[in-house]
């Protein structure tokens, strides 16, 4: 467990990165929430620091989230901004009020120039477009559209997109109609503006296969999450090899016992060779997607051992 001392209290983070104790008290986190709150009253909190830049490093960029510590968007940047290539905005909510405001877009702007950095962006993942409500799927494109606008002053270089299948159970055949109302919501987006090769369809549950050729005739780009193929036991070269001329993004994180954004240090050799074939081939953006600062330290360190 990794304790961080305060001036007055001391803030634990439990194994699960998204519940975090509070002088033995849990609470639910997220940006602009209770820590950074606690910490303009209560004094400070001492956020460890990674021991070394990893700028410039690789082929790839190197990324990871702006959830890494207990506290708001722009705290989290100020302190990985200048160790990595690029940080990855999460805005999983579409509501507004979750939101990062124009004046915090303001600060990451600066935050970018001054550590000489780059964004891409998560836009909301609790969207559905292909709900077979049309208000819903107005509602998704809507959202995103939302988002683009508020984040285009970072100049992001990706926008990563889930596209999840809610309809029914997954089996091998995938439902056209789905697939027709899909199409629709990004061909929507690409007419109001949103570079397509910047939008970026992140793996999920469900082959990608079944939305192939929605990416082909839109132009679309791939966001290739290694641990959504592992958990659900797709084989990561076989998925890279087959969409390597469009996937600009990798997501890069754990699995164990059917639970992923963990730590690479859990994975095993053999994952790990098939796992560092693809990164040595690639030059894209890697995105170490784990939301706790020693599951990014120790993957960081997988990564450096693997790459030497």
């Amino acid at each position: 467990m990794d304790n961080y001392p305060g001036r007055y209290f001391r803030l634990a983070l439990t194994p699960d990165p998204f519940v975090y104790h509070i002088n033995g008290t849990a609470a639910f986190i997220r940006h602009r929430a209770l820590p950074y709150q606690l910490t303009k009253a209560a004094g400070y909190l001492m956020y460890p620091r990674l021991p070394k830049t990893f700028k410039n490093t690789y082929a790839f960029k190197v990324s990871a989230p702006s959830f890494i510590y207990p506290d708001d968007y722009v705290p989290n940047v100020q302190l990985l901004g200048p160790f990595l290539d690029e940080i990855e905005l999460l805005c999983f909510e579409s509501l507004p009020s979750s939101l990062p405001s124009p004046g915090t877009i303001h600060e990451l702007e600066s935050l970018a120039r001054e550590f000489q950095f780059t964004y891409n962006v998560h836009l909301p993942s609790d969207l559905d477009p292909g709900n077979p409500e049309r208000k819903e799927r107005d509602n998704f494109v809507e959202s995103i559209l939302r988002v683009v606008e508020l984040t285009l002053p970072l100049a992001p270089t990706a926008y990563i997109l889930h596209l999840p299948y809610r309809q029914a159970q997954i089996g091998q055949i995938c439902d056209r109609a789905w697939q027709l109302r899909i199409s629709d919501c990004l061909r929507r987006l690409s007419e109001a503006g949103v570079p397509d090769h910047a939008l970026c369809i992140e793996t999920l549950d469900y082959p990608l296969e079944w939305i192939e050729q929605i990416l082909q005739g839109l132009d679309l780009s791939i966001c290739l999450d290694m641990g959504h193929l592992i958990v659900n036991h797709q084989n990561v070269e076989t998925a890279y090899h087959r969409f390597a001329g469009r996937t600009r993004m990798i997501h890069l994180h754990g699995v164990s016992d059917g639970k992923d954004h963990l730590s690479l240090e859990v994975l095993n050799q053999n994952q790990l060779d098939e796992i560092f074939s693809v990164l040595k081939q690639f030059t894209g953006t890697v995105s170490l997607e784990v939301f706790s600062f020693n599951h990014l330290l120790n993957s960081l360190a997988v990564l450096e051992k693997n790459l030497r």
